[in-house]
């Protein structure tokens, strides 16, 4: 399927709905208890469910509209129906707490992998959008492995030591902000190494 422009308010929106969703409606919920074939399901477990189809039907618009979705994209929707998933079947919250976990365990993976075999993985994702001289991606590569790494880290501390409450707020709005923050910080990086378009790859700008 061919590449296709979208308004990016539309891309915007489906990307973030859910996750804007999921938090309204745990507020809405966090405190009650449903009685469903004569097992008790807190609020929590009730978001959940209705955040899986949600979830598959945002990114199956965001496929038919661009005609495309990204690996991260796509892996994230796998770890959202799995772990999403088993924390409704077995009414246990613990399984979709660690979805994050799990996530930002595989980037760093990926990007660490990469890096052993001399490569940075990110910048077959991310070169458009900022071309760098290869100094400068696998310096960016290396401290977003170790970013990811450590957020994931954060997620298991906060999950396990914290309430359903603060975790749902660091998921929606501290693991965002840590990551916008981040890109931010590296605003040396791009200016020492940041290159033109039309340079060559691996000149520095």
């Amino acid at each position: 399927m061919a590449d296709k422009d979208i308004n990016p308010m539309t891309k915007t929106a489906l990307e973030l709905g859910p996750v804007i969703a999921f938090f309204a409606a745990y507020l809405w919920l966090k405190d009650r208890i449903f009685t469903i074939g004569g097992t008790e399901y807190g609020g929590f477990i009730l978001v959940t469910a209705g955040f899986i189809p949600l979830m598959i039907l945002s990114t199956a618009l965001l496929w038919k509209l661009t005609g495309k979705l990204s690996k991260m994209q796509v892996m994230t929707l796998v770890l959202v129906v799995v772990f999403g998933g088993l924390s409704v079947w077995l009414n246990d919250d613990r399984f979709f707490k660690m979805k994050p976990t799990i996530i930002y365990l595989v980037f760093a993976g990926i990007l660490g992998f990469g890096l052993m075999r001399g490569q940075s993985y990110l910048r077959h994702v991310m070169e458009e959008m900022m071309p760098l001289a290869e100094e400068g991606w696998m310096i960016l590569t290396r401290r977003l492995a170790l970013f990811f790494f450590a957020l994931a880290v954060l997620n298991e501390a906060i999950w396990r030591s914290m309430s359903t409450e603060i975790w749902v707020y660091f998921k929606t709005f501290g693991l965002t902000a840590a990551i916008f923050a981040f890109f931010i910080t590296q605003g040396k990086l791009f200016e020492t190494y940041g290159t033109k378009p039309d340079d060559d790859s691996g000149s520095e700008g």
